[in-house]
């Protein structure tokens, strides 16, 4: 047999032939040599388009052409918590060798979606084919990596523009790999070849996400960009549908006790409710019985099952204008796990005894059964206290809400003794129409109401690590270290601007912060000096080490009291458990050995969801101020850069950028130490907490970018340098010129 032959051909032989279905027989069956081999797999490869064949990739069969060593991607782990692995170069084939993951207890955790260098052992008489050990995790900066951006037609196929602010990079498509993309569609796609000298690093199109005019596609760029999961498996939600409803079985009825929940008015979920009453025990004149119940997540939500797979990888919820992505399906989060009214759940209750100085004498966790009185809304809760109570407020107001207030005061006094950092900085809330398109942008008050429950959850929280401590269980702890010494620094220069004083020299406790705060209070500074304080905060995370939680001023503190939409919170459950049932069932650990891998994994989780939500906020303020270009409005200098400065806009809180070239006729020096921009000429100083007045020049809603003009300082007048009209943001993130090059 001699020459290319037909398609038909080919696929006759193939079914003649079903073990010899590599490359290289194809071709030695048809005679094909030299040249004429890219023509034969020009062929193979349109007929594997057309899903008609697979063809592997020697003589030998598909488990023993794999290499010793290759590049994996994990998978979630299955209902026995095993880890399985998926081979790169295999992605996309019908056939896929099955290889077992056999480093779960390594020093370096692995974790879903995780690109690993794997060594790979066959093995015989297992229900898989291969075993896999840990050579080293790849990066997620490395080539591989995942990019969401604006496709654009180009004449050698696309190009891809990436979306954030932090990258400047442009990445060319070939033909073969746009997988459907138009022109101006927003698409995920994947690094294929690094940059080189002679050109940019190649891409293929993974999916496309929408249209650039589509404001409901702002979220979906966040999802993807930080690579939050937001699909559950067919298998993991036949498991949630499936999930009976409790009974009270050996549970403690705690029915009769008159919980209330207390959540925003846009609440999905509730997984904390509360009830106070005066202790009636004469020894404790003045006290009181406080009850905390918490969703008992744990009874739906077993260790080594699919729910237990997803909410790990998930780690926590993620909250965008537009949309929840959960860590639990929704017939678990927003309905069997969720504190209804009138709905018998299973808890997690805590009772505890306080004295008349709000100090805590005694308490007692309880698996129990309850069943809300009343799912009320902050607002309408103030308001009742307040002497304004809804008809819903109203019977309940003697016996329910003005205990949970007396309560409070007393817990103040006890807070403040404590001393945690003070902080209490505006909540903002941006308001969607039903296409998605921005509003108005609202500053939400800070009541009373939200620190009643804050105050009763933290206590709770605490609870929960002192009974665990106690019983040296090991679990999660939540920790928040102390600043480092040059953010503390930074943060000293800034307080000097403000000519406020903070003396050095000293261990530094949140009581010199709150004093600070307090000073400031009254000034014009004080929003300044609390964003400046918060960015001086390292980030909390969870550990299996009792460092304390600086911010809190607590040593050991945890978190018990979300656990539909923390996976922490479920650990810390699943311990509590243990301690109830010691008495009856063997004690047994979970997490022995896992707490600070999972730890590590959570808190990534934890700050993917943190920047994706801060990066949509901020896309969804630029899409708000692209209908009002021109717009002059005032704000205060946030942040000092050698190429510009941040202003924070008082009536949206968003954060935009004034670049130096367009301030003033003169040159500016940054001094990185005081934060400054200094005028060379004049000796115009810009520097943290300036008021200044700006014109809004350029949005751009993809990216998040705000570019704004500056008009005046502190109420003195600026000579305007006409902004370029090539766009900021083309400058800096755009497409760079060849041409010149070439001249």
């Amino acid at each position: 047999m001699a020459g290319l032959p037909t398609k038909q051909d080919l696929l006759l032989w193939l079914k003649d032939n079903p073990d010899k279905i590599s490359k290289r027989e194809i071709a030695k069956a048809f005679g094909i040599t030299g040249s004429d081999k890219i023509d034969l797999k020009k062929l193979i490869l349109d007929l594997e388009n057309e899903e008609e064949i697979s063809i592997k990739p020697s003589s030998e069969s598909l488990v023993s052409a794999i290499p010793s060593t290759a590049i994996c991607i994990a998978k979630v782990p299955d209902k026995d918590g095993d880890i399985f692995l998926d081979l790169l170069d295999f992605l996309g084939r019908k056939e896929m060798p099955k290889i077992f993951y056999s480093e779960k207890r390594s020093i370096t955790p692995v974790f879903a979606g995780d690109r690993i260098l794997c060594a790979l052992t066959k093995v015989e008489g297992k229900d898989y084919h291969y075993e896999a050990k840990l050579i080293r995790r790849i990066p997620k900066k490395n080539n591989l990596s995942k990019i969401v951006g604006l496709f654009r037609v180009s004449s050698s196929g696309g190009t891809l523009e990436a979306l954030s602010k932090r990258l400047n990079t442009i990445w060319t498509i070939p033909p073969n790999a746009i997988n459907g993309s138009v022109d101006g569609d927003i698409v995920e796609a994947e690094q294929t070849s690094p940059k080189t000298r002679f050109g940019m690093p190649k891409a293929r199109v993974i999916s496309v996400l929408g249209k650039t005019d589509d404001s409901k596609a702002i979220s979906l760029i966040a999802i993807h960009e930080h690579s939050i999961v937001d699909e559950f498996s067919k298998e993991t939600l036949s498991e949630a549908v499936n999930s009976a409803p409790v009974t009270l079985l050996d549970r403690d009825d705690l029915r009769h006790i008159p919980f209330v929940t207390i959540d925003p008015a846009d609440a999905r979920d509730h997984d904390d409710a509360c009830y106070v009453e005066l202790d009636l025990d004469d020894e404790n004149k003045g006290g009181f019985v406080v009850w905390i119940a918490i969703a008992d997540v744990a009874y739906y939500v077993k260790p080594g099952s699919l729910l237990d797979g997803e909410a790990r990888k998930r780690g926590n919820s993620t909250y965008f204008p537009d949309r929840v992505v959960p860590m639990l399906p929704e017939n678990l989060s927003a309905d069997l796990c969720s504190l209804h009214e009138g709905e018998d759940r299973p808890c997690l209750a805590l009772k505890m005894i306080l004295d008349s100085g709000g100090k805590k004498t005694s308490q007692q966790f309880f698996r129990g059964l309850m069943r809300s009185r009343g799912s009320l809304v902050y607002k309408e809760v103030q308001e009742a206290i307040d002497g304004n109570p809804s008809k819903k407020t109203q019977p309940i107001l003697e016996s329910i809400i003005k205990p949970l207030y007396k309560c409070f005061e007393v817990l103040q006094n006890a807070t403040k003794e404590r001393g945690p950092l003070n902080l209490d900085l505006p909540e903002r809330k941006i308001l969607l129409d039903n296409v998605g398109k921005v509003t108005s942008i609202e500053f939400l008050d800070r009541l009373d109401a939200h620190k009643v429950v804050e105050e009763l959850m933290i206590l709770a929280n605490v609870a929960a690590a002192e009974e665990l401590f106690n019983n040296q269980g090991s679990f999660l702890y939540r920790i928040h270290e102390e600043p480092e010494k040059e953010k503390v620094n930074t943060l000293r220069e800034v307080i000097k601007s403000c000519g406020l004083s903070f003396s050095k020299g000293q261990v530094l406790k949140t009581h010199h912060l709150n004093s600070l705060l307090c000073n400031a209070k009254e000034t014009e500074y004080s929003e300044l000096v609390s964003m400046s304080i918060l960015r001086s905060m390292p980030q909390a995370y969870y550990g299996a080490q009792p460092i304390g939680h600086f911010g809190l001023a607590l040593r050991r503190y945890t978190h018990f009291t979300s656990p539909i939409r923390r996976y922490a919170d479920l650990v810390t459950h699943r311990a509590i458990i243990e301690i109830i049932n010691r008495g009856q069932k063997p004690l047994y650990r979970f997490y022995h050995g896992e707490l600070e891998a999972i730890g590590e994994s959570i808190s990534i989780c934890e700050r993917k969801s943190m920047l994706a939500e801060r990066d949509t906020v901020d896309r969804y303020l630029a899409a708000f101020f692209s209908d009002r270009i021109g717009l002059e409005v005032l704000g205060t200098i946030s942040g000092v850069a050698r190429f510009g400065i941040f202003v924070k806009i008082d009536e949206s809180g968003a954060d935009g950028l004034v670049p130096v070239s367009t301030i003033g006729n003169e040159y500016f020096r940054y001094n990185r130490e005081k934060q400054v921009l200094v005028a060379e000429r004049t000796g115009l100083v810009l520097g943290l907490g300036k008021r200044v007045l700006v014109r809004v020049v350029e949005t751009n809603a993809l990216t998040g970018g705000l570019t704004l003009q500056l008009l005046s300082v502190d109420g003195e007048k600026l000579s305007i340098v006409e902004h370029s009209k090539k766009s900021f943001f083309k400058k800096r993130f755009g497409k760079k010129s060849f041409r010149k090059r070439k001249k």
